[in-house]
């Protein structure tokens, strides 16, 4: 063998050496990156819209790669399920009640897979276990939101506009406290009078304040009427018998009444004796007769001491 050739097969046995080593270490840094040779679960979810998510766009969980959309495929109709690779050492952040959504990669970048945790109370989720697809507005929907409020703020701005007409032509209440001096006058006149008033309240209260301290802490009736529970007892015995004293004086008096009508009528003894003029007579001359037989009975009783027959009874019962 010539030095030529053997000069030329140790050059490619050299560049064969240097490729293989480049290619190896390609792989490897390929590999890391997709991390193909980590140990990972599927997870599954149903989308209505994956938004052009394609197999290869990576997982996130709380802002960190986590994995990588393996397959997105038909299901049921226009359902699309999509198969996640998930690291397994993320598995333990990942629980039942987690949920995804379709995201970006930046303001323009790829799609991406965003994964919520979830509570940490239920289990972790199981290698093909399934997560809840969370509904993202789309751009549609978006656009169609923005067109309502578009609408709304064309609305808003229409009668705004008649509104600032109606104020600088001096309609309405507010458009006369613009144009008109004498509404603002009538206003301020009002805030200083309910100032006023405000100003006398406060003084008001102050002074229920002030009374209120005085009755609390001053000797007084109405301190010990407020705090003295024997002086409210007698206070309300006495009330008690001035009512029975009132009620007694209200007998007293219908009967009163009772008896002056009495008194006033001519068919009554007393009446009688007030009104009829015959009965009246008659009653003072029975007694005046009365007087007189009086008179005429005490001379014969005299007369009856002094008789003989009669004197020694008198006598002896005088001595008696």
């Amino acid at each position: 063998m010539s030095e030529t050739t053997q000069r030329r097969q140790l050059t490619l046995g050299i560049f064969i050496t240097i490729g293989l080593a480049i290619f190896i270490v390609g792989v490897l840094t390929i590999g890391g990156q997709h991390k193909a040779f980590t140990r990972s679960i599927q997870v599954k979810v149903i989308f209505e819209d994956v938004q052009g998510l394609q197999p290869g766009n990576n997982v996130w969980l709380s802002g960190m790669k986590i994995g990588t959309v393996r397959k997105v495929s038909f299901y049921k109709g226009a359902l699309v399920e999509v198969v996640l690779s998930v690291e397994h050492q993320a598995q333990s952040h990942i629980h039942q009640d987690a949920m995804a959504r379709v995201g970006t990669d930046g303001l323009v970048g790829n799609k991406i897979v965003v994964l919520t945790g979830g509570s940490d109370s239920l289990p972790v989720i199981a290698d093909g276990g399934v997560v809840v697809a969370e509904h993202t507005a789309t751009l549609q929907e978006m656009f169609g939101t923005l067109q309502g409020a578009g609408s709304d703020l064309r609305v808003i701005t229409a009668n705004f506009r008649v509104l600032s007409d109606q104020l600088l032509e001096g309609r309405g209440t507010l458009g006369k406290l613009l144009k008109d001096d004498s509404y603002a006058d009538q206003l301020r006149a009002t805030l200083a009078r309910l100032q006023a008033a405000s100003v006398s309240g406060d003084r008001m209260l102050a002074n229920l304040e002030g009374f209120s301290e005085r009755v609390q802490h001053a000797p007084g009736l109405v301190n010990e009427l407020l705090e003295d529970t024997v002086i409210y007892g007698r206070l309300r015995a006495a009330a008690e018998r001035l009512d029975e004293v009132t009620a007694k004086a209200s007998m007293l008096a219908d009967t009163l009444r009772v008896a002056g009508r009495g008194l006033n009528d001519p068919a009554s003894p007393a009446g009688v004796l007030l009104h009829d003029q015959v009965t009246a007579d008659q009653l003072q001359r029975t007694m005046k007769n009365l007087e007189v037989s009086s008179e005429e009975l005490r001379v014969d009783l005299e007369a009856l001491q002094h008789n003989f027959l009669l004197r020694g009874f008198f006598k002896k019962k005088k001595d008696n």
